[in-house]
């Protein structure tokens, strides 16, 4: 974005005269800022998304980094699927999967209610149907021993919830069930009828459930494989919107560029020509720049001159070779620099330069040099055309 933002012309700043052209070149410059900021924000929303997707990656492979990520997928049969689903495809099946899952456990539910049934009916199962009556019995400590009390009238009351606050799988109805009898054999004396009929009927009820076990088993693992899959087609679907938004920005950002060239094509040709003097002071100006806005000034000409090498050890820098564009961006990037060249160097006056001479005598001779070496580069350029003019 810098790039982008960095090249728009500072149409105030050149010299021509038709206020009407300045509002329209403003105006389209305008326009161009409007869509850079939005494309900003799409950058960032893409540039989020990557990173968060690395640092589930890093997660996953143990901080190690050596997750791939891959729009290739391998189905149960080891079968490459190259295509993936739209994220509205994905939360459709989202749905019928969780539906048809929904049916499965209910049926094991039916099936789990078999077993309660068998053991309800029971000649020992009546102590455990409804909620201890702990007032009623005197049993003071109840509460101070049992945690959770629990029941079969309770069980089957939350079995029969349809407002979403009642089982939600098998084990669930299971742990229950060993709850009863547990609290039953953990309050009462083993050699008391209660603790004798609560550990007879969990020991038939274990029974029974290990019958009903690989069909519950199976399910798990049906359903985490299932939801494994839709977690990686849906992290896939949104690569793939991600990665289309990226390409889309990309030609977004390609064509406001090829505005921008456009537009200060179009302004370079109304704009006056840079005389011979005016080309003096700037090459005369850019020896008085800091190494750093040195360094900025040279990437000025590289942007229009892709054979210069801004970062050479020797610079070879002709002002009379560079084009208009160019000189027009460096005379208002070196007036700009030396102002605040200027506004810097009086507020760090008084006491700051005692203090701090020693520091900013170092500073001087160790930044200057690539500086020098530049300035006498830009000298010798011009000494060498002045001749060739004279002969």
């Amino acid at each position: 974005m810098e790039a982008i933002t960095s090249s728009i012309p500072d149409f105030g700043s050149y010299d021509f005269g038709n206020s009407v052209e300045i509002d329209g070149y403003k105006h389209r410059v305008d326009e161009l800022f409007h869509k850079v900021d939005k494309l900003e924000q799409r950058v960032n929303e893409v540039e989020l998304f990557y990173l968060n997707v690395n640092k589930k990656q890093q997660q996953q492979s143990g901080g190690g980094g050596n997750s791939k990520g891959s729009s290739i997928v391998k189905d149960n049969n080891n079968k490459e699927r190259h295509s993936v689903p739209s994220i509205r495809k994905q939360q459709q099946d989202a749905s019928k999967r969780e539906a048809a899952a929904s049916k499965r456990m209910q049926e094991l539910m039916r099936q789990f209610g078999t077993i309660l049934r068998q053991i309800t009916q029971h000649k020992w199962a009546w102590p455990f149907m409804q909620p201890v009556d702990v007032k009623g019995l005197g049993l003071h400590d109840y509460y101070e021993v049992i945690d959770k009390p629990m029941d079969f009238s309770t069980i089957k009351n939350q079995m029969e919830t349809k407002d979403g606050t009642g089982y939600k799988n098998v084990r669930e109805i299971c742990a229950d069930v060993r709850l009863v009898f547990k609290n039953a054999m953990k309050y009462n004396d083993e050699r008391s009828d209660v603790h004798v009929m609560a550990k007879t009927l969990l020991a038939k009820f274990e029974e029974k459930w290990l019958q009903l076990l690989p069909k519950v088993t199976e399910e798990e693992k049906r359903r985490e494989m299932e939801e494994a899959e839709a977690q990686l087609d849906m992290q896939l679907a949104q690569e793939a919107v991600h990665a289309k938004m990226a390409r889309e920005l990309s030609n977004e950002l390609y064509e406001i560029d090829t505005h921008l060239d456009e537009l200060r094509d179009m302004v370079v040709q109304k704009c006056r020509k840079i005389s011979t003097e005016e080309k003096r002071k700037l090459g005369a100006a850019l020896t008085r720049l800091s190494p750093e806005d040195l360094t900025k000034a040279l990437e000025i000409v590289a942007q229009n001159n892709p054979g210069f090498q801004a970062t050479a050890e020797e610079v070879d820098l002709d002002i009379d070779a560079q084009t208009e564009s160019t000189l027009w961006r460096l005379k208002f990037f070196v007036k700009d620099a030396l102002e605040v060249q200027g506004k810097n160097a009086a507020s760090a006056g008084g006491n700051n330069n005692n203090n701090n001479s020693n520091t900013t005598t170092n500073n001087n001779n160790s930044n200057n040099k690539r500086k020098k070496e530049i300035c006498d580069a830009i000298a010798k350029t011009a000494k060498k055309r002045n001749k060739k003019a004279s002969a």
